[in-house]
């Protein structure tokens, strides 16, 4: 049985508590068709799920949007065992979970399962090599298990994966995943990363082409179901797909594969271990002015590439949410290419966020210049932390951005930003090469 008590936050004690005699999932949330519901405006719809992973194991896997912390630490995929303390959001409701009959209590040590006797070391690499394929001795009929071991014996216990750190995703022991959602061909999902209109995202592994460890982490979108209807939809999400095979740029996320799936359309790429600019500034305010000018200088190398493929390459849709900074080197990497589109193409639908987006892609007509008007629009945002339409003022022909009341915007880039973001293309820059040095000489001033 299992016993999730929420905890009174003075006290301690259990105010409410919810007991599962024979699940095996368990769904937290504050939707009401979950099995634990905590009415809370901090906790997600669905904030997370618990999954009993064989052998009296239990696993949580964090979906909510203001993180999930166990006995204080960050997890997005964590093994929970017994007194673990759940607490959703950072200073949100706490639940306490246990695997005994009642809150506090510990059950009874399950009895050890009676494990074959290990083969020596010297007679396994004589009978066929280690840890992989037995080989049968001549005359021997090849009785193969689908794990690719003989059937008669087991050398090795099979690996419990535990004393591994919390939110580790890889056992420490054996190597394999620890928990693993669902299997999609040959990927396993291990975690979900986001999910938005178009399709769900899910951090996922799989074995090189050569079969051998460690695993390769991937990135695998999936359409989402109800978009598979909406041809407009499809033809976005092949079109990212087609666009990242052709591409080669640090960057740019690497494409790996596409395929279809039981009538789900799925694409795996590289995936980029960070936090997109938008969720940056929300969650730690204004950005300092030499930050972020260099990291538009590196959307703005991204830009330059695109810019100068043949056809020529208009990505559509700039803004902080689709520019994520890598934790590893502290570079912005461009992402989400459904929107892009050739140039010279007919005339298309209208994409992109209101904020960032230039006047002649509001009527289907992008050209290189309106990425760059998503440049001046994302450096507003990174400046003040504020939405760039607050700063929009109706003057002569069509609607610019005014900084003149933030004095904490230098002159010289309020001047770079008012020429990036011009209403008529013409008296913008006209490449992302020249914004880079108009930057950069913001940078020496």
């Amino acid at each position: 049985m299992v016993t999730l008590a929420l905890l009174d936050p003075q006290t301690n004690t259990p105010q409410k508590q919810w007991r599962f005699e024979n699940s095996t999932t368990i769904r937290v949330g504050r939707a009401p068709d979950n099995d634990v519901v905590i009415e809370d405006p901090v906790v997600s719809r669905e904030h997370l799920e618990l999954r009993a992973s064989g052998g009296g194991s239990w696993q949580l896997i964090s979906s909510g949007s203001n993180g999930t912390f166990v006995n204080g630490v960050l997890v997005f995929l964590t093994a929970i065992r017994d007194g673990d303390s759940i607490q959703l959001a950072r200073g949100g409701p706490l639940l306490k979970f246990s695997d005994g009959y009642q809150f506090g209590a510990k059950p009874p040590d399950p009895p050890t399962p009676a494990l074959k006797k290990p083969i020596p070391r010297a007679q396994r690499e004589k009978k066929g090599g280690g840890r992989g394929i037995n080989v049968p001795s001549k005359g021997e009929p090849d009785r193969l298990t689908p794990g690719g071991e003989s059937d008669e014996e087991n050398p090795e216990p099979p690996c419990t994966h535990r004393n591994n750190p919390p939110g580790n995703l890889f056992c420490e022991n054996c190597g394999e995943p620890i928990f693993v959602l669902r299997t999609i061909r040959q990927y396993q999902v291990l975690q979900t990363l986001g999910q938005g209109g178009m399709g769900t995202t899910y951090l996922a592994c799989c074995l090189p082409s050569s079969g051998s460890k460690p695993y390769q982490v991937l990135a695998l979108k999936e359409m989402n179901a109800d978009m598979t209807r909406i041809p407009k939809a499809q033809e976005l999400f092949e079109r990212e797909a087609r666009v990242l095979q052709t591409l080669n740029h640090p960057g740019i996320p690497m494409f790996f594969d596409y395929f279809v799936a039981d009538g789900k359309k799925y694409l795996a790429m590289e995936a980029i271990h960070g936090q997109d600019l938008e969720k940056r500034v929300q969650g730690r305010g204004p950005v300092p002015v030499r930050q972020a000018i260099e990291w538009m200088m590196q959307t703005c190398e991204v830009l330059d590439y695109l810019h100068n493929l043949s056809p020529p390459l208009v990505h559509r849709d700039i803004k902080p949410a689709n520019l994520l900074l890598r934790h590893r080197d502290n570079r912005v990497v461009a992402i989400d290419f459904g929107a892009v589109k050739e140039i010279g193409t007919p005339l298309g639908t209208r994409i992109g966020a209101p904020d960032y987006t230039a006047p002649e892609q509001n009527r289907g007509e992008p050209i290189p210049q309106s990425d760059l008007y998503g440049i001046g629009a994302t450096l507003i945002f990174l400046l003040t932390g504020e939405s760039p339409q607050k700063f929009l003022e109706l003057k002569g022909d069509g609607y610019r951005f005014n900084l003149d009341r933030d004095p904490s915007i230098p002159s010289e880039l309020r001047f770079c930003i008012d020429k990036a973001t011009a209403y008529s293309p013409s008296l913008r820059y006209q490449t992302a090469a020249l914004l880079t040095r108009a930057l950069a000489d913001c940078l020496d001033s």
